[in-house]
């Protein structure tokens, strides 16, 4: 059996060159493993996470590497943090109009801190300190407002989501990854960092996606099951319970054994 995986990609380009990529995706089909009643396109999805693999098997995961095997971890964790920091004020807003106004506080002490003890976010002192991320964005905000998941669906590079956290998507790119872009007036320089944020947060996911090609018998049904189980537990805010399933929709839940995995042992 080839081993499948995908990851996403959370920027303005990665958008457009996600729908170009649907028209080479093709119609191919591979026969249903592990049926899902949440993935009712489940062959055509398929079809579409074996392209993003050959496309992250080409490209993206040894890019990744490279920069891997340049950068000391220090900074390579340093540069993470700075990301993460940066979507902090996103999360705060979501946790701010979905009503879980302690959340919000949370998330909001967290930017404070880690943006001026922890230089610019370099350092998680407010990891360190107990006071754990909360990533929220704007699909987990439709799902507190009642919106159903609707159907799991892989999209051409951005990966794998639902009908209505892929709707979310457009605000999260927008005023997430663009917003914070537009600090930066120089396109040149601004592009740049778009591009190296893609190539920092693939670094992120190396361990985790060689486990899960190592571990899962099926990375697709696997991936696919631990991510509609995380977002339904961002949605019912049941936090002990969501912090134990990797996200693969995202960047910032890197497990580092089967047990975080939910592997049985």
């Amino acid at each position: 059996m080839n081993k499948l995986r995908t990851f996403t990609l959370r920027t303005p380009a990665a958008l457009a060159g996600g729908l170009a990529a649907l028209l080479l995706a093709g119609c191919a089909t591979q026969p249903v493993v592990n049926a899902n009643p949440q993935d009712p396109w489940e062959s055509s999805n398929r079809s579409v996470y074996a392209f993003n693999d050959a496309v992250d098997r080409a490209l993206f995961k040894p890019v990744a590497e490279a920069y891997a095997f340049v950068t000391p971890q220090p900074v390579r964790s340093c540069i993470n943090n700075i990301f993460l920091n940066l979507g902090e004020v996103w999360s705060f807003i979501n946790s701010s109009i979905q009503g879980r106004h302690e959340d919000a506080l949370n998330t909001m002490g967290r930017f404070l801190l880690n943006s001026t003890m922890g230089i610019g976010g370099c350092f998680d002192l407010a990891s360190m300190n107990g006071a754990k991320r909360i990533s929220n964005d704007f699909g987990v905000t439709l799902g507190v407002w009642g919106i159903s998941s609707g159907p799991y669906m892989v999209l051409p590079i951005l990966g794998g989501t639902t009908l209505r956290d892929g709707t979310g998507k457009i605000p999260d790119i927008y005023f997430n990854q663009y917003g914070y872009g537009q600090m930066v007036h120089d396109v040149d320089v601004r592009n740049s960092i778009y591009g190296f944020e893609i190539v920092e947060r693939r670094e992120a996911l190396l361990d985790v996606t060689n486990m899960v090609d190592g571990t899962a018998p099926d990375p697709y049904s696997f991936i696919r099951d631990a991510y509609l189980k995380k977002r339904a537990a961002q949605v019912r805010g049941t936090k002990g319970e969501a912090e134990k399933l990797p996200n693969y929709e995202d960047f910032e839940d890197v497990p580092q054994d089967d047990k975080a995995l939910g592997i049985p042992a």
